[in-house]
């Protein structure tokens, strides 16, 4: 392959589409996990209402289920959002 072709972009709308919506999906994922690692703390040292506590369960649970809808439409599976960081692994934690 010359090096001119492995230089160029590849343009297809469909592939950037696609790339744009992963990446997306993949932030958004990102900051579940987050929220959710964070509202766990929280449950656990016991600063939340009962309330609170079902509050954010359903939120949560409503947040996954966004998420598994998003990526049926857009044909992309939970593990392809998950990024290879090299020797720092991967960003998203297994669920």
């Amino acid at each position: 392959m010359s090096d001119e072709k492995k230089n160029r972009i590849d343009a297809d709308p469909e592939n950037v589409e696609r790339s744009l919506v992963s990446l997306v999906l993949t932030v958004v994922e990102l900051l579940r996990q987050l929220m959710e690692r964070q509202a766990l703390r929280r449950v656990d040292h016991g600063d939340l209402t009962d309330a609170k506590v079902e509050e954010i369960g359903q939120t949560l649970m409503h947040l996954d289920a966004r998420m598994e809808e998003l990526c049926d439409h857009f044909g992309l599976e939970r593990r392809e959002l998950n990024l290879d960081l090299g020797p720092l692994g991967h960003l998203l934690a297994e669920e």
